[in-house]
């Protein structure tokens, strides 16, 4: 979604060197803080042996912690039925070649937008083709939008429709490439901020906590999914508790500010140009953003 980022200083970071590991597609994606992930788990001391995503959704910032072997182990954690099919068929159960195969297989240029409608609305799937229905899904809907309410594509790029965003061979590759980091991940469906306290003790667990809806109310969260309530307030306890590092990602919001403020966390305003080049400000919130500086 973004093609660069920049800090208040204007001192942009070239992210078009960041592989695309993750086969989803949608509002507040974190491909544009790839760099500074790597930043901060390098000023981390002693290094991170554990990372943990309480939120995983798409997943790209958990992926590349694991390709790139930044730490010894990853705990992806998703509560969402659809987002978390998909990576339980690649992860956990190993059945990455299946669902490679299944979207290579698909004929997009065969069907409509309704027959499209109609698959992604069954009921009682197997995970594994849940996962397929959750991709198409993405890959075929307005904004790749999970939640209810959402529609499929009409017209798309260059008028291609449903087919605009379908790119069967790139999506094969991603998910057959995950089979070759996948064995030190570990995915979790579930509730993220248990998965937080259950690990809070461990000094050498950090945690990469981008939560699906903000405290503003607002934003990709409820457009996304279809769980996307969160008790911040518990959150920021249980952030201020971890033993290990932590980085939030927040819309920039006076609540969430508030929040941090009272935690005694540190911040940083950043600014983010999506493709369109319409400037857009997220907040980092940690114990020590020097790093980020």
């Amino acid at each position: 979604m973004f093609d660069d980022i920049a800090r208040e200083t204007g001192k942009p970071i070239n992210v078009a060197s960041v592989p695309q590991r993750s086969p989803f597609r949608y509002p507040g994606g974190k491909t544009w803080l790839v760099p500074a992930i790597r930043r901060w788990l390098r000023s981390v001391n002693p290094r991170a042996r554990h990372f943990i995503e309480p939120f995983a959704g798409g997943g790209i910032i958990s992926l590349t912690v694991a390709a790139e072997a930044l730490v010894e182990r990853v705990t992806m954690v998703e509560l969402d039925d659809q987002v978390a099919a998909v990576w339980k068929t690649i992860i956990q159960e190993d059945l990455g070649e299946w669902l490679a195969q299944r979207i290579s297989d698909f004929e997009i240029d065969k069907v409509t937008p309704e027959e499209v409608r109609k698959l992604v609305e069954e009921v009682g799937l197997t995970d594994q083709e849940l996962a397929f229905r959750t991709i198409l899904k993405n890959r075929t809907y307005h904004g790749g939008i999970l939640a209810p309410g959402s529609a499929p594509i009409k017209h798309g790029e260059n008028g291609k429709g449903i087919a605009s965003r379908w790119y069967p061979e790139t999506l094969r590759k991603r998910i057959l490439a995950i089979r070759h980091f996948r064995s030190s991940i570990e995915f979790i469906q579930g509730d993220g901020l248990s998965v937080m306290e259950h690990n809070s003790d461990d000094e050498n667990c950090v945690f990469f906590i981008d939560p699906p809806y903000t405290a503003a109310g607002k934003k990709a969260g409820r457009r996304l999914y279809s769980r996307f309530e969160l008790d911040h307030e518990r959150l920021f306890e249980l952030a201020a508790k971890v033993r290990g590092d932590f980085l939030m990602t927040y819309d920039n919001a006076d609540g969430v500010r508030s929040l941090a403020d009272r935690h005694g966390f540190d911040t940083e305003l950043i600014s983010m140009k999506n493709t369109h080049h319409a400037e857009m400000r997220e907040l980092l919130i940690g114990r020590d953003l020097e790093w980020a500086r």
